[in-house]
């Protein structure tokens, strides 16, 4: 398939197809659900390993906002956001209410 017809069925120009396949620029989190969809696959680099990694992770394939998974887990999406990058300790209740989540997803606690 060649970069315009990409570019096409992505909306977006030759040029953001170039930079993504050279890894100048990564595609914007409402572009990755279409990626994976179209790859079959995800091209995110390693499989997640700890909790925010595998929120992350889950956020992005699937196009989702930090606001909309944080309250779909009942969270504050500054909690949400330090759990991602891994800064800070959650507390206990935060921390069940992501691993049931997450489980939900098929995902096990870390």
């Amino acid at each position: 398939m060649l970069q315009r017809e990409l570019a096409r069925l992505f909306a977006v120009e030759t040029a953001t197809i170039t930079n993504w396949e050279k890894d100048r620029t990564k595609p914007r989190l409402r572009y990755l659900t279409k990626i994976v969809q179209f790859l079959g696959y995800s091209p995110l680099e390693n499989a997640p390993k700890t909790m925010g990694e595998r929120l992350l992770y889950y956020r992005r394939i699937r196009g989702i906002k930090q606001n909309e998974l944080a309250l779909r887990i009942g969270i504050d999406p500054t909690t949400l956001s330090r759990i991602e990058w891994g800064r800070g300790k959650s507390m206990s209740a935060v921390q069940k209410k992501v691993n049931l989540f997450l489980r939900g997803i098929g995902y096990e606690a870390t």
